[in-house]
């Protein structure tokens, strides 16, 4: 993707979408946290069928460890990966507990220390509760990115650092977001839908089906 084609590519993004959330549901910063760590190899509506029933029983760190492993894999057994999953997510709560005060941190080297919490769950975080301008890298911006043109990347840390240097400061806050959800919706991995697609003149990939169209 050209410079000069990223400006309107985002913009185009925003008009359609101006506040970008995510598609997981909380109604916290811990909530976050817990709700974003489970979504690793799972869908969004997966995750949130298995947290309305946990959160309802338990929204704190305190409350999880009330319940225990074994409890909390019960209730998210629907979720792939649970029973690692219910391990990460007490210990998390254990260290919230012991070393933050129940409290989730907003440093970044604070919440990659948690058991099951890794750069694109930080950066999530970080995004979605504190306001940071950072770029959550999972399969569908990673794909998104590539397939455009707009961050190519062997690897998520490189299409991050990719999407830092190229996206301009005043969509940043949003970019993750917009690309999350153009690849969830439009940009999908094995039939993209490139008929439909707003910010396909801007696209490596739309441009070059154009032309042969």
């Amino acid at each position: 993707m050209k410079t000069e084609a990223i400006e309107p590519f985002f913009a185009t993004l925003a008009a359609a979408n101006p506040q970008p959330r995510s598609e997981l549901e909380y109604t916290s910063v811990f909530e976050l946290l817990a709700a974003v760590l489970l979504s690793a190899q799972a869908t969004d509506v997966g995750v949130n069928k298995a947290t309305r029933t946990l959160f309802a029983l338990a929204w704190t760190p305190q409350r999880v460890l009330a319940l225990g492993v074994e409890r909390v894999t019960e209730l998210i057994r629907t979720i792939g990966l649970f029973r690692t999953k219910a391990r990460h997510l007490v210990r998390t709560c254990e260290i919230l507990v012991a070393e933050h005060g129940g409290a989730v941190p907003r440093e970044r080297a604070a919440l990659e220390a948690l058991p099951g919490v890794g750069r694109k769950t930080a950066n999530v975080v970080l995004n979605v509760a504190y306001g940071e301008p950072t770029m959550a890298v999972d399969t569908h911006v990673f794909r998104v990115a590539n397939r455009t043109g707009l961050a190519p990347g062997r690897s998520p840390a490189e299409v991050e650092a990719a999407l830092l240097r190229r996206v301009p400061a005043r969509w940043r806050l949003h970019a993750h977001h917009w690309l999350i959800l153009h690849g969830r919706y439009v940009c999908l991995a094995r039939a993209p839908r490139c008929g439909a697609c707003a910010v396909r003149v801007w696209c490596d990939q739309g441009a070059s089906t154009m032309e042969a169209g």
